[in-house]
Formats: structure tokens, sequence, C-alpha cells
């Protein structure tokens, strides 16, 4: 796992040295990978954030979140906004990582769901999208994504029509399915070094 400490990335010409940190949380591993990206394209700090607290934010220009879904909710946010306060004269970015294919209502239910309006106008965010993983999720994960599948079953056998997201699970449940690809994250990257 890439963590380094102390790193400094200079962003424009002429501008000051900028500190980044890249912080994130990953049930299965997809997360993690966008965030090593990241890490390594804008010579960030990275850290996981069970490894992080306030004190650390402080040390940083630059914070960029990175979340797993679950649901609509991005695991590990309630650290940003604990410390908001903290962040004030920071730029602040998050990405969240799903399974379903990126668009703007995605983006949209995500960005309302996990942050006030206040919240968004200080935060910016990203979706990318990652991958599905029974075997890899947390016990309790699994009971949820169980439920999820049987409900799904049930919607298909009372003959309703499955959406493209409802029909991609049912398939990714025996076989596991990786969406990322390092392109995912030249938006992120390029936001950050503007």
């Amino acid at each position: 796992m890439l963590e380094k400490c102390e790193t400094t990335t200079n962003y424009g010409k002429g501008s000051k040295i900028m500190k980044t940190v890249v912080i994130y949380k990953s049930k299965t591993g997809f997360t993690q990978k966008y965030a090593e990206w990241i890490a390594e394209d804008l010579s960030a700090d990275l850290f996981e954030v069970s490894k992080v607290n306030s004190s650390t934010l402080t040390k940083y220009d630059t914070i960029i979140y990175g979340g797993s879904l679950s649901a609509t909710g991005i695991i590990g946010v309630k650290f940003l906004k604990k410390n908001i306060d903290k962040l004030m004269d920071k730029r602040v970015i998050v990405y969240a990582c799903g399974a379903s294919p990126p668009n703007e209502d995605v983006l949209n239910e995500v960005m309302t769901h996990n942050f006030t309006s206040d919240q968004q106008k200080h935060i910016k965010v990203f979706y990318v999208r990652g991958g599905f993983n029974y075997n890899k999720l947390p016990p309790f994960d699994k009971v949820l994504m169980t439920l999820f599948k049987w409900k799904i079953i049930l919607k298909k056998s009372i003959k309703k029509k499955l959406n493209s997201d409802e029909i991609g699970m049912l398939e990714a449940y025996n076989k596991p399915v990786d969406f990322t690809e390092r392109s995912n994250i030249e938006q992120i990257v390029t936001y950050i070094n503007s």
C-alpha cells in the first residue's frame, strides 16, 4: 500500500508549493486502487481514513477523499463532515466509487445524499466507476446485498422490467466485475492541477 509523508506538489505556473493528501475508505479494493493512482499522479500523500485524525488535515492545502458507495452513501465521509470547519480554507475534493455507470443523475443523488447545500459549495464531488465483488464484501454487507439480490429476483419473477443496473448486479453476483480504469481519474487530476 502506498503511504507517503511530507510530499509536496507544485500546481500551476509559478504557484506556491501545495501539499496534497488522498484519504480513502475501501471495502473491496476499487476505491483504494483509484486513491493510489491519484496519489501517484499528484505526488500526494496517501492514507486509509482510519490512519488519519483531524490534526492531519491541517498539514495540507488540498484534501482528496475517496469512498465507495453503499446505496448512495459514501462510506467514511463522516470524517470529512465532522472536520468541515478545519477545511474551509482548503481545496476539498471527494470521489465516490460505485458499480453503476457514471451519469449526472447518479452524481447529483450522491451529492445531495451526502452533503448539505452549503457543503456542496465548498466540496467538489466526482463519481468514478469501480466494480463489484461479492466475495470481498464484509459479512454485514453480504447480507444486505443478498437481500437486494432477492428483491431483484422477486421483481423479475413478477414480470417487472429490470433496469440495466439491476441486470448487471444479478450477473455480477457470480462473476465479479472490475470497471476501474486509470483514465477515470483524469478529470480529478485535471481539476486539481487547474
